[in-house]
């Protein structure tokens, strides 16, 4: 390492366009053709074009990119490979809100000049994401950018679907489906998110078509939170077991308000608890009445139309929208004294995942994928171990999800996305094909019209993992890349994504889309609340990498990010990685300081025989954080690979090491220990920068640019690997640092000025402890600030008169420490500003216990208020027991 200058202060900016601009021009990120290498491979989770860089995305980028670059250094052939989303419905409607800013509509355009207008759109704002995981640090191989509806893409989609139709696995039929008005499209059972919420269930007579016995039933009253859709009752249903009703069955009652004669039938689904143990049967609009009306061969009514209204079905209440309608439709039934009772009741509602409208269950043609067939070796991979959740706990999930899976509605009624490779013909049949026929394929009409639909975003996403890779055909990076390596996602897409890539890799690769399901942790605030802008308590990661750099923003998130446990997550903690970054910017300066000019700029060698005893010890904890990020990283705990190499960069190297060898490096010891000490922080300095590289690449790029054999890319650099350890003289070290802490302690509880130099004595029979304080006795004396030590065999002598003490450990044995404090403190002052400062803490303390032990305090304050008076109380006490300890050191003196 030769003399070189660098800025004093660190600005992280600077430094990220600098690198970001070197890491676009080079070709690192991308793996080799012809490497003889084991490939390691990775697909991104796609995100929408219409996306924006939020906590989420930057997590899983940042853990990825970890990954990624840890195992180039490594000595893989690592692809990770990117791309964006067509986010069919969330894209509509985005372009749909500009129409309107316009005046216009989607209708006013025509599906062609439509679909042209998305596309520009996509071409102007679509890539504001990928730009912004630029900036994060992303390594992807960004020459291999995809899009999941481009040329390759959309072959691999038509692909597909032609071949599950052609096998049976992909049909249209009438199904009960979930319907948003507002975007007017079918939704899958996933897109649909259900909030309990205050409603009402109404109790209603269905009055008897048979004349009652005197005394006797006039009507079977009915429950149901929806009064709306009893317009479209085909049926009342009964369990066949309830002795209540079992003479009613197969008699019929009169629909309320439509005067209509319906059947009362018996089903084992009617659960004898709910309300009167009696249901209306709507087929056409509620799932369970649906498949009960398949059962009955009932007929299906369907009451509204696409946007909620009620339709000509409803009679006098066509045009109506649905809530105008129920609450008409109540108003009647009072009126008629058909309405028995109405309460309070809790609803699960059913809304939009994307505009927040409640969905309603209608009866529609749609395009269904057959699940069944394809779930079952889905889940035999994630039984068999051929694909490993971590944590394992999110395969009950998955496992759940999947042995109780539906069909998937796939047919969206959008223009935004891949358009449904299906041609009818006048004559009824359907033409399903790969290329745009020209007729039917069944009786040559050349009389065919596409269907209208296009297909769930989702379709598209399952096929990420080889689509990518080029399948349908057999390409080069198909054979090398196939199955990926691992896929990082959040616990949120498992159904949506996770599971549907698993069962087509299992249909058209005949093997799973990947070995590990990585499923990272949700990011909350500090308090550990869901972040949302009307909390006011949304992280922009943007601000934050602005703010302090990206490589502290990188660096929290993996610290923070433990299986299984929501991350809590501050500006504070940002900042405090900020320091981290300053704390290695400052390290490498000290060094540069430090060293001397090499001839010819020859590495520096380090000399076996010239290492001490705190060399010896530094190389074994380099050793440790080596093995303890190696097996961190393999085992996804990135939070235990950050917090090793945080302890070891500043608890070990700058707290202890580099003090440790401060007059060495002065030349104090001579040139040859100066050579010795020099070699093993520029050793260190390198390791550092590479175990830190796949968390804070940009800084650690820079820095070790410094180095003189920094050649190339820091990303190309292998990672490091152990070398000889020192456990004996690693302990002993340990042992001279205990003691150092001792009389460190010793001199802050007692308050003893600063710079002021005392005598210490240590006391130990054991011999081998005795051995090694005399081997570290000069560290002692510099670093604890001692004009004389003492080492002394025996434990059995008086201590010196006016001497605090305590006990430290050196090779498993204890040592007593004695520090005579005469001429160091005023007794008697010191007494008095223990006795006050205490009084104060006392009081401050009970203050806060009061408070936390208020009821009423902690159920209405705020909880973030709450949490901070915890803080203070543990603090408080914190603060109240060391006073405690150094009044305990001094009150035995005289």
């Amino acid at each position: 390492m030769t003399q070189k200058v660098l800025e004093k202060a660190y600005e992280p900016k600077e430094i990220e366009e600098k690198w970001l601009a070197v890491w676009q021009a080079q070709s690192a990120n991308c793996p080799k053709a012809a490497s003889t290498k084991p490939s390691f491979s990775m697909v991104i989770p796609p995100p929408n074009i219409t996306g924006a860089l939020h906590l989420g995305h930057a997590l899983n980028s940042t853990l990825q990119d970890a990954l990624a670059r840890y195992k180039r250094m490594k000595g893989f052939n690592v692809l990770w490979l990117p791309g964006i989303d067509h986010a069919g419905i969330a894209t509509q409607n985005v372009v749909e809100r500009r129409l309107a800013q316009e005046g216009k509509n989607r209708g006013d355009l025509g599906r062609d000049s439509f679909l042209e207008a998305v596309w520009k759109w996509k071409e102007e704002s679509g890539n504001t994401i990928i730009n912004q995981l630029k900036r994060l640090g992303a390594s992807c191989d960004w020459s291999r950018q995809r899009f999941t509806m481009d040329e390759g893409l959309s072959k691999a989609v038509r692909e597909v679907f032609t071949r599950l139709y052609a096998q049976g696995l992909i049909y249209r039929g009438d199904y009960i489906i979930n319907w948003c008005p507002r975007c007017s499209t079918a939704l899958s059972d996933l897109e649909v998110n259900f909030n309990e919420t205050d409603g009402s269930l109404w109790h209603i007579e269905y009055p008897l078509t048979i004349r009652p016995k005197k005394g006797g039933r006039k009507g079977l009253v009915v429950a149901t939170t929806r009064p709306e859709t009893m317009l479209g009752d085909t049926a009342v249903a009964v369990n066949p077991n309830d002795e209540r009703y079992a003479a009613l069955i197969g008699k019929s009652v009169v629909l309320p308000i439509v005067n209509r004669e319906i059947p009362i039938i018996a089903d084992d689904s009617v659960d004898m608890e709910f309300g009167t143990g009696v249901v209306k049967i709507t087929p056409a609009h509620d799932f369970n009445d649906f498949e009960t009306g398949k059962r009955h061969n009932l007929p299906v009514l369907r009451v509204m139309d696409a946007d909620a209204k009620m339709n000509e079905n409803a009679g006098r209440f066509a045009g109506l929208d649905r809530s105008e309608a129920r609450a008409r439709i109540v108003a009647g039934l009072e009126d008629a004294g058909l309405l028995r009772a109405t309460e309070k009741y809790k609803v699960m509602l059913g809304a939009c995942y994307r505009c927040s409208t409640v969905v309603e269950p209608t009866l529609s043609k749609q395009w269904f994928v057959k699940t069944g067939p394809l779930a079952g070796p889905a889940i035999k991979a994630v039984e068999d171990g051929s694909i490993r959740f971590v944590p394992k706990g999110w395969e009950n999930t998955y496992f759940d999800w999947m042995r109780n899976i539906r069909d998937w509605c796939i047919s969206r009624q959008i223009w935004w996305g891949h358009r449904i490779p299906a041609w009818h013909c006048v004559c009824g049949h359907i033409t399903v094909a790969t290329a745009d026929p020209t007729a039917c394929d069944k009786c040559g009409s050349k009389e065919i019209t596409q269907d209208q639909d296009v297909l769930d975003t989702w379709f598209s996403s399952a096929l990420w993992p080889f689509s990518t890779l080029g399948w349908p055909d057999e390409t080069d990076d198909l054979k090398r890349f196939y199955p990926t390596s691992v896929l990082s996602t959040s616990f949120d897409i498992i159904f949506f994504w996770v599971a549907r890539m698993i069962m087509m890799g299992m249909k058209f690769m005949d093997a799973p889309p990947f070995k590990d399901v990585y499923i990272h942790a949700l990011i909350r605030d500090a308090q550990g609340q869901k972040m949302s802008k009307s909390k006011g308590n949304v992280i922009d990661p943007l601000v934050m990498m602005e703010r302090y750099g990206t490589d502290a923003f990188r660096f929290s998130l993996a610290a923070y990010a433990a299986q299984g446990r929501d991350i809590k997550l501050s500006e504070e903690k940002i900042s405090g990685y900020r320091n981290f970054c300053n704390k290695l910017w400052n390290l490498t300066r000290f060094a540069l300081m430090n060293a001397a000019p090499e001839e010819g700029g020859a590495a520096i060698v380090i000399d076996k025989a010239s290492l001490n005893m705190a060399d010896k010890w530094i190389l074994t904890q380099r050793n440790r954080c080596i093995a303890e990020v190696n097996g961190a990283i393999e085992s996804y705990r990135f939070d235990e690979a950050a917090r090793s190499l945080y302890r070891f960069v500043w608890a070990e190297v700058c707290d202890w090491y580099v003090e440790l060898i401060k007059l060495d490096l002065k030349g104090d010891a001579g040139e040859e220990r100066k050579r010795a000490a020099f070699a093993v922080l520029a050793l260190l300095l390198k390791d550092v920068f590479k175990l830190l590289h796949p968390f804070m690449p940009f800084i650690t790029e820079e820095l070790y640019g410094f180095l003189d054999n920094a050649k190339r890319g820091l990303m190309m650099e292998p990672f490091p690997v152990e070398t000889e350890s020192y456990p004996g003289e690693a302990e002993a070290m340990e042992g001279v640092m205990d003691v150092i802490r001792a009389v460190r302690n010793i001199r802050t509880d007692t308050n003893v000025a600063l710079g002021a130099k005392v005598e210490v004595v240590c006391r130990t029979s054991d011999k081998a402890s005795l051995a090694a304080l005399t081997a570290g006795a000069e560290y002692v004396k510099q670093l604890a600030k001692v004009s004389e030590l003492t080492l002394s065999g025996s434990t059995t002598d008086a201590p010196p008169k006016g001497a605090a003490s305590a006990m430290a450990t050196v090779l498993g044995a204890t040592v007593e420490v004695l520090v005579p404090l005469a001429g160091h403190i005023d007794l008697a002052a010191e007494l008095a500003r223990f006795a006050k400062e205490m009084e104060k803490l006392t009081k401050e303390l009970e203050g806060v216990e009061k408070r936390l032990a208020s009821k009423e305090f902690v159920e209405k304050a705020p909880p973030e208020v709450v949490e901070k008076e915890r803080a203070r109380l543990a603090s408080l006490m914190d603060k109240l027991a060391k006073l405690r300890g150094g009044l305990g050191r001094i009150s035995g003196l005289e």
